[in-house]
């Protein structure tokens, strides 16, 4: 399957505002879609089908609402945890296939039969992986695209530096990949196009938001914070992630024993129950978290950071717009890399 990346122009630049668990809201993702930016939210931060139903209406109205206005908005995502562990699944599947949402970011599980219902109503599915093997089900599976969770991303994360983990992945395959973990500003974006990747995710610069659901505590602990802040740890649910390490000891819990907890194991599973509402999580990019803007405002700027680097780029390339080449199963396809400034739609 191809589509355009563009998503006839809608998308003013190849950024995501990624889906974060009691964060991400239709009020964060209507202004981001608004600007020209794929806003998302995950299935599983709604309580009930029925709540997810209301967001996903609210999205329908929103949308149509932006267009009344003679804004076309950027697509909206919708991730959706596709493991079997997950009951709730089937019936989200079912919801996003009736509101026709354009792209479901898929994660913990690559059922071919969830990339076949997505495929038959017109949508698109990224999913979300962390290691070569991971990208390899999932092409399998028939996935439009892949996320590529490295080391530094915010909550459940990879291990893998981005280089090497966006290298392999573009070694097997020539669809679009999405690139995630620790990405901040416009010029990481440009970065990102420039290594061969096709998009960027970007969550941690849009939790403290007034569009977000994040609490003041949890905005209030980002601002100060740098990188040497951020602990990666497998101890409070058994799977990777990245927390704020004071949020973990404001939470009663002993750092030295979570850093000492072994794989497979959970600290003090009563207070690390309740990890997601007092312990926060962040990627290593979080030093560039430093003030509450509006969902819009924050868009613009990452907007005019990505046309600057866009064009100190070019110049430091010597004018030309082509900034590397990619690689299929070992062969140099000499594919040049361009830099969008916006789509053609903008009127920029």
């Amino acid at each position: 399957m191809t589509f355009d990346l563009t998503f006839g122009g809608s998308l003013r630049i190849p950024l995501i505002a990624a889906p974060m668990f009691l964060v991400s809201s239709p009020e964060m993702a209507l202004a981001a879609c608004s600007r020209g930016v794929m806003g998302s939210f995950p299935a599983h931060s709604t309580r009930t089908r029925a709540v997810f139903a209301g967001w996903l209406d609210q999205m329908t109205r929103g949308m149509q609402e932006l267009r009344d206005q003679g804004i076309e908005p950027a697509p909206y995502a919708v991730n959706l945890v596709v493991h079997r562990t997950n009951e709730r699944y089937p019936g989200d599947l079912e919801l996003c296939i009736q509101h026709r949402v354009s792209v479901i970011l898929t994660s913990k599980g690559a059922p071919e039969d969830v990339f076949r219902q997505i495929h038959d109503y017109g949508g698109v599915a990224f999913h979300d992986i962390a290691s070569r093997r991971h990208a390899e089900k999932a092409l399998e599976a028939g996935a439009d695209g892949l996320i590529a969770v490295c080391g530094g991303a915010g909550g459940h994360c990879g291990t893998l530096n981005p280089f090497a983990l966006l290298n392999e992945v573009r070694e097997i395959t020539d669809k679009p990949i999405v690139l995630a973990g620790s990405l901040s500003t416009g010029r990481d974006i440009v970065a990102a196009l420039a290594m061969g990747a096709d998009l960027a995710y970007m969550g941690t610069r849009f939790i403290p938001v007034r569009e977000s659901l994040a609490s003041e505590d949890y905005r209030s602990a980002l601002f100060g914070a740098t990188a040497k802040d951020v602990l990666f740890t497998t101890a409070l649910d058994g799977f990777p992630a990245n927390f704020l390490a004071p949020s973990i000891e404001d939470a009663g819990l002993d750092l030295e024993d979570v850093k000492a907890t072994p794989p497979g194991q959970i600290v003090d599973p009563g207070k690390a129950r309740g990890r997601y509402k007092r312990i926060f999580s962040a990627g290593q990019g979080v030093g560039m978290v430093n003030e509450v803007q509006t969902t819009a405002e924050l868009c613009d700027e990452l907007i005019a950071q990505y046309r600057e680097a866009r064009v100190a780029v070019r110049e430091r390339l010597g004018g030309s717009a082509v900034v590397g080449t990619r690689r299929t199963r070992g062969r140099s396809r000499n594919q040049r890399v361009t830099l969008p400034l916006s789509s053609p739609s903008s009127g920029n």
